[in-house]
């Protein structure tokens, strides 16, 4: 049972990231947050199968340093657009647009 529940609750919150994803494209910090959820999510998935199998936790250490990556290359895109646009609404902000 309790095998089960750690393959469940990482692949719940996994699909609950995902629909508050494709639900909330208003704001890029609303999508921006549902992507770290989850990425999180991803990285629990990650950490419970390789304690699973005995293997280092080196790669998951690698895949938080990725992360940490991600939400700032993020944070610097909100900033950016925040500053040309004045609003973080993802529907006016044309990605084509030089």
């Amino acid at each position: 049972m309790l095998m089960i529940l750690n393959w469940n609750l990482p692949m719940i919150l996994f699909f609950m990231g995902v629909f508050s994803f494709v639900s909330n494209r208003k704001h890029l910090l609303s999508m921006l947050l549902s992507l770290e959820y989850i990425v999180l999510s991803l990285f629990l998935l990650l950490f419970i199968y390789l304690n699973m199998i005995n293997y280092e936790n080196y790669f998951s250490m690698m895949f938080l340093v990725f992360k940490v990556c991600e939400g700032a290359l993020g944070l610097s895109i909100l900033v950016s657009m925040i500053r040309t646009h004045g609003n973080d609404y993802f529907q006016s902000f044309n990605i084509l647009q030089c």
